[in-house]
């Protein structure tokens, strides 16, 4: 199927299968902003709440020349924002304004911190009884560590989670990225889907709680259940440990290839390539779990037979006999292939300074409701006439402003 195929029934006057539900995201760093991310990305009307002076995520690189971060650019697009000061009594009466035109709210503090503001579900939800209340912390809204900070690295440590992560014979790792912070965003998402559809169903809205922690160990694999039943388990660096061989080889123009083998065809299918016909079924060869009992012996035969060769031959060959390989890349090579173009995983986006970049797009395609990346990120208080303007005359907003309650 070819990209026009795909989107041949789509719709151009929506900005996505949200289009028309209105998220407030009241959240900082990582985590929360990702779960507005993905609402907004999907086209729903994400109204940023920040306090006034934030300046965002303007964390190290920034784009050449400018002040605005990829950071920022990425988790916050799609947006629009208000500034608010949510500590003033008058801050939070202006807010809850804003939750009575919502269907969500998305946040991230420390639980208890907005109920000490007034804003917090239960407030809410006296404006708006059927609100859809989306609670994003490290350790949840109940439990014994509920009251910690928590950030994306202490989740994955305390998880264990890291404890399995790096080589073999290394310290345990962090991941590269955020990524107890990416699931719990997804989970957040998913989790204000979930509710909305049950809001519209019965009219019943509720309070969502996602934890960084439970969502690492929702997406750990069954190691915690393999750790409730005494079972341990072990790091593998870049091997798999139910399947062998798979491993990052190198070849013999220094890059790498990563070839996994889960089936025993697909050991049929290598050793007919690597010409060893013999190995096929051969004892401690034949099925995975001999492989696997074998690791270090086939996984050498695979090594030595990709350092004889450049990386593009073995690729070739890999794919010639239907087995699944792939380049190591970095990621300048990976957005420069043209099937992650295709895939629209780069879209130009013009920043609030004038400069265009170009920024990760939306994962999931809609066939009939299609998504992009619409603007950028917004300024902090780039919206907040715009917005505030349905709840409040001009003069109104012009006192909270001097009271500084507004920016």
């Amino acid at each position: 199927m070819d990209k026009d195929e795909f989107y041949r029934d789509a719709r151009r006057d929506l900005s996505g299968p949200l289009d028309g539900v209105r998220v407030i995201d009241l959240t900082t760093a990582w985590a929360g902003p990702m779960a507005g991310c993905l609402l907004a990305d999907f086209g729903a009307d994400v109204v940023r709440v920040t306090a006034p002076g934030d300046v965002g995520n303007l964390w190290p690189p920034l784009f050449p020349g400018t002040q605005r971060s990829p950071a920022e650019e990425t988790v916050n697009r799609n947006k629009r924002s208000v500034s608010i000061d949510l500590r003033r009594n008058e801050g939070a009466q202006a807010f809850l304004k804003l939750v009575q035109s919502a269907d969500m709210v998305v946040e991230n503090f420390k639980p208890g911190t907005l109920s000490g503001w007034g804003v917090g579900y239960t407030d809410c939800r006296r404006v708006k009884p059927d609100i859809v209340y989306v609670s994003v912390s490290g350790y949840g809204q109940f439990g014994p560590r509920s009251a910690a900070p928590g950030y994306d690295p202490a989740a994955l440590a305390f998880s264990g989670w890291m404890s399995l992560n790096g080589s073999p014979d290394g310290p345990p790792t962090k991941a590269p990225t955020y990524l107890a912070d990416d699931l719990a965003g997804m989970h957040a998402a998913l989790g204000a889907l979930a509710a909305l559809r049950h809001r519209d169903a019965t009219s019943e809205g509720q309070h969502v709680d996602v934890a960084l922690v439970d969502s690492i160990l929702f997406q750990s694999n069954a190691y915690p259940t393999m750790a409730a039943a005494g079972l341990s388990g072990e790091r593998w660096g870049n091997q798999i440990g139910v399947c062998a061989p798979t491993n990052s080889y190198r070849c013999s123009d220094n890059r790498h290839v990563y070839l996994g083998l889960l089936l025993d065809t697909h050991w049929q299918k290598l050793c007919a390539l690597i010409e060893r016909p013999d190995l096929a079924h051969a004892p401690r060869h034949a099925t995975n779990l001999e492989r696997v009992e074998n690791r270090d012996a086939v996984d050498a035969l695979v090594a030595d037979w990709c350092a004889a060769r450049p990386s593009e031959q073995v690729l070739d060959a890999m794919s010639g006999a239907g087995l699944v390989a792939a380049p190591v890349n970095d990621y300048a090579t990976a957005i420069a292939d043209e099937h992650v173009r295709e895939r629209d995983m780069l879209q130009p986006v013009t920043m609030v300074d004038g400069n265009t970049v170009e920024v990760t797009g939306p994962a999931a395609k809609f066939s009939r409701t299609p998504t992009r990346v619409r603007h950028g990120a917004p300024l902090a208080n780039q919206h907040t006439t715009e917005v505030l303007g349905q709840f409040f005359t001009t003069e109104e907003l012009a006192a909270l402003r001097a009271d500084d309650v507004i920016d």
